[in-house]
């Protein structure tokens, strides 16, 4: 396993470099948007693009993955469709090839005959990258059919932050980017395909630190292990809590249902942060910059919480879906429903949610919602008061 995940760092750290360079190339950057339109448009979004790099980036941990684990080729998952259709109407299944000028030949197609827009890309593709030697990860040692997972890629995790830029400047006191690059995420997340629990996860931050003397961003990646009884990651301890020291604190969506923000002021005494991308929200709570994240909808993605997801249960969190938790806990006994009980409703990443009418478009859709958290008394406080509001109106 984890020569898997070591894979998976070099993968994510090319991908990364992509990213960045794409970002850097305005003029390169400008002919790789595509909106994506019909079944592929997230329906609570009204501005939602496809970018190349999301299918580059894609295909590329695909290819890779595949030549090293050729039984993972049919098991490597991806929000984005390969295929690309250029603006001369062709559809061109987008796929790393085996030679640098073999890319470079079909991403000529794709761009239109751009051979050296094509030629930049073909070269970054088929770079190496220098990577230095995760000590951590090189004592672990987990025996694990690598032949029993399926692995999900969100290629660029807030798409929309990405294409729109800023970020650069400090970090507010709370430690939350509000908007901008720091926000797009490289998500890499392992799971067992029997049970769909998530195994092994990987975020890498493109854009994690802005160098305003070269004009050039840095990255930083996380991992976690949780398998069978071995937990490890390279996540650090904050120096200090600032959650702790002012209660509870979530972070949300500002597109999220009115009626339910005001509900989660009350539970947290009005400590409600928001910022984008599912990703990074979770990031945030993994980093303990908030207790926790909470969504009431069906807006985020398998892709979008697999990664992210292994990491909190690797620290003894998890991600359960919010509406399994509200109704187990309201048919337990008062004061019964426990840390245990939240493990049935972990989110599952082997099969989509059973949802009725469900477009193809939110077919690997979180219906439920989700609440993700580091400390599962977080959970359920959250979980307890919800309840209580609801019972309220209800009463």
């Amino acid at each position: 396993m984890a020569s898997l995940l070591q894979l998976l760092l070099h993968l994510s750290e090319k991908a990364a470099n992509l990213a960045r360079r794409i970002r850097a190339e305005k003029t390169l950057f400008d002919l790789l948007v595509e909106e994506k339109t019909g079944e592929q448009k997230n329906k609570n979004f009204v501005h939602d693009f496809k970018t190349l790099a999301d299918v580059l980036i894609q295909e590329l941990i695909r290819h890779e993955v595949s030549k090293q684990h050729p039984s993972l080729a049919d098991h490597v998952l991806g929000e984005e469709s390969n295929k690309f259709t250029n603006t001369l109407g062709e559809t061109i299944v987008v796929a790393v090839q085996d030679t640098e000028q073999q890319t470079c030949s079909l991403l000529t197609k794709v761009l239109d005959g751009n051979a050296e827009a094509a030629a930049i890309l073909a070269s970054i593709i088929h770079r190496e990258v220098a990577m230095t030697t995760d000590e951590l990860l090189a004592t672990v040692q987990i025996d694990l059919d690598v032949d029993s997972v399926g692995i999900w890629i969100d290629p660029i995790d807030g798409t929309s932050e990405y294409i729109h830029g800023g970020g650069e400047g400090p970090l507010p006191a709370d430690g939350i980017c509000p908007v901008g690059l720091p926000l797009a995420l490289v998500l890499i997340g392992v799971f067992d395909r029997a049970t769909g629990q998530p195994l092994m996860g990987l975020i890498n931050q493109p854009f994690a630190k802005y160098n305003k003397q070269d004009n050039s961003w840095a990255g930083q990646s996380l991992w976690g292990i949780s398998y069978k009884n071995t937990n490890i990651n390279n996540i650090e301890t904050p120096k200090s809590n600032a959650a702790d020291k002012k209660g509870m604190s979530v972070v949300m969506s500002r597109s999220e249902v009115p009626q339910f923000i005001s509900a989660m002021e009350t539970v947290t005494n009005n400590n409600v942060k928001y910022t984008g991308g599912a990703g990074y929200k979770v990031y945030c709570a993994i980093q303990q910059l908030v207790d926790a994240y909470v969504l009431s909808k069906g807006s985020t993605f398998k892709w979008d919480t697999c990664a992210p997801h292994s990491i909190l249960k690797s620290l003894g969190g998890g991600i359960i879906d919010l509406g399994k938790g509200l109704s187990g806990m309201k048919e337990s006994p008062e004061g019964s429903y426990g840390e245990a009980d939240l493990q049935s409703a972990q989110l599952a990443y082997n099969q989509p949610d059973d949802v009725k009418g469900a477009s193809p478009g939110q077919k690997w859709a979180n219906a439920g919602g989700m609440i993700a958290y580091r400390k599962p008394e977080v959970a359920l406080k959250i979980l307890s008061e919800l309840c209580v509001i609801k019972g309220s109106e209800e009463g």
